[in-house]
């Protein structure tokens, strides 16, 4: 079984700071793409930001200059660096990873629990 789990959430004044991690765990052999979606209420889920085992990383235009992802491939661990936070970046935040469990199996994608990201005054 492969599990990823947020952590970092939580309330922040506007203007302010936060910064997510995602750990990835249990059955791994290789890992592609890990990303960051987000789901406000009332609305659909959409992409933060996803960073490709090789290639350029990919932002939403509504984050680019605010938010910075990375990743630590040693431990499996994806983070999003959230700065200049607007409430309209209230919502809960889903980590997302393409990964293939085993040797010779398929790649798939998983998601995590989701950590809330509230930006309010």
């Amino acid at each position: 079984q492969v599990q990823l789990l947020e952590s970092g959430g939580g309330l922040v004044q506007p203007g302010g700071s936060l910064r997510l991690s995602c750990a990835a765990s249990g059955s791994i052999f290789s890992i592609n793409a890990m990303g960051w979606y987000r789901q406000a209420p009332g609305k659909e889920r959409e992409l933060v930001a996803v960073m490709p085992s090789s290639g350029s990383t990919n932002y939403a235009d509504s984050v680019k200059g605010r938010f910075t992802i990375s990743r630590d491939n040693a431990k499996n661990t994806v983070y999003l660096q959230m700065n200049s936070l607007k409430p309209e970046d209230t919502a809960v935040y889903y980590c997302n990873g393409h990964i293939q469990p085993y040797a010779l199996g398929p790649h798939r994608y998983y998601w995590g629990q989701g950590t809330q990201v509230t930006v309010s005054s």
